[in-house]
């Protein structure tokens, strides 16, 4: 199954702990935060989308020129363009990046957000929408002839496109969402499904649905989790470093006027942060690793757990989750560069030793139980 290693970038240099720094495009920071993540070993970077974030295609193909060999996840929310364009735009940009490109659709867990862009639809309609989406996405990738279609959402006639991917059959559709509609969707159309960084009982029950939903579609399908590793020398400087990020985070957000768990408006409206804060329910610490106080503080917003630790400890835990079949770790840190630096130096090499000396003894053992049998 192996390992692989997503980080995030965004266009400017901002945090839970700190202010905006620079201008909201700064291409000086893209470039340099890009390089970063691929000298430190990362295999893949998402790109984020919100209803006010500059624009994640052009992000992607300024920073991919900027690199040679790290792949890109392009956040995308379905609804807002065509999927015939969709389609050929992100075939394009395939070809232009020599296949480097996977495209995360979020179908949206905030109504707020959605409108801000003119999207008035509820939200078992817009999962409904993104599966109408993803398949004409999928057709527009495969078909060698042109096609029409007519469905609730959209409608086309000979539709078609000149342009295909690099990655055949199409690009990697990674998809999120908790709620049961999501898991529909993703079971449907998904090559990876994405959690945010839940315990493992929770991470466990969900990694079940998703196959399951997958397995009615005769699919399997891959798994991602986020987590934002908190690293120190020993378990106490972790800790106390936890510590000071959730009191820059408090002191961020009264300077904000901001209350506990109100960033942006409210606490997170989607299924996927109120299974992070049932999380934070059980208290500040869970799985002896799993931090969730921040999440608490934010209102479940984003992938705000943490894991917290040495480096062996930290990886020890996520280990834990690849046990479970989750063969993708999405992690950033709270100082996003200097964090995905020091990612690569202690953190990242470390779990991939670790996994491979598991599979390596799993072989072994497996050899010998097959000679034994013969």
């Amino acid at each position: 199954m192996g390992v692989q290693f997503i980080g995030m970038i965004q266009p400017n240099e901002i945090s839970e702990t700190f202010a905006q720094r620079g201008a909201n495009v700064n291409p000086a920071f893209v470039r340099a935060f890009a390089q970063a993540h691929e000298h430190a070993g990362f295999d893949r970077v998402l790109v984020p989308s919100s209803g006010t974030s500059p624009d994640t295609v052009l992000t992607v193909t300024y920073a991919a020129l900027a690199t040679q060999r790290i792949h890109f996840l392009l956040a995308h929310r379905p609804g807002f363009v065509a999927p015939t364009l969709a389609a050929r735009q992100f075939a394009t940009l395939d070809q232009y990046i020599d296949g480097r490109l996977a495209v995360h659709y979020i179908t949206g867990g905030s109504d707020a957000d959605q409108a801000r862009d003119g999207d008035f639809v509820g939200h078992d309609e817009r999962y409904a929408r993104s599966d109408e989406y993803l398949e004409v996405l999928r057709k527009v990738w495969t078909a060698d002839q042109p096609f029409d279609h007519e469905g609730k959402f959209y409608r086309f006639e000979n539709a078609w496109s000149e342009v295909k991917p690099v990655q055949q059959p199409y690009v990697p559709i990674f998809f999120g969402g908790a709620s049961a509609p999501a898991l529909e969707v993703a079971g449907k159309h998904a090559d990876v499904y994405a959690l945010w960084g839940e315990s493992l009982s929770q991470a466990e029950s969900l990694v079940s649905q998703v196959r399951a939903s997958a397995a009615r579609h005769q699919r399997d399908i891959g798994f991602s989790i986020s987590f934002r590793p908190i690293l120190g020398r020993t378990e106490g400087e972790a800790w106390d470093k936890a510590a000071r990020i959730l009191e820059d985070t408090q002191a961020l957000q009264a300077k904000s006027g901001i209350a506990q768990g109100f960033a942006r408006g409210g606490p997170a409206q989607s299924v996927g942060a109120q299974r992070l804060l049932a999380d934070a329910a059980k208290g500040d610490v869970v799985d002896e690793r799993l931090w969730t106080a921040l999440a608490k503080q934010t209102g479940g917003r984003s992938n705000s757990t943490s894991l917290v630790g040495t480096p062996e400890q930290v990886a020890d835990a996520l280990l834990k989750y690849h046990a479970l079949g989750i063969e993708r770790f999405l992690i950033r840190g709270f100082d996003p560069l200097l964090d995905a630096v020091e990612y690569g130096r202690e953190l990242i090499p470390l779990v991939r030793e670790k996994v491979a000396a598991r599979e390596a003894q799993a072989q072994t053992q497996a050899l010998a139980l097959s000679r034994k049998a013969a």
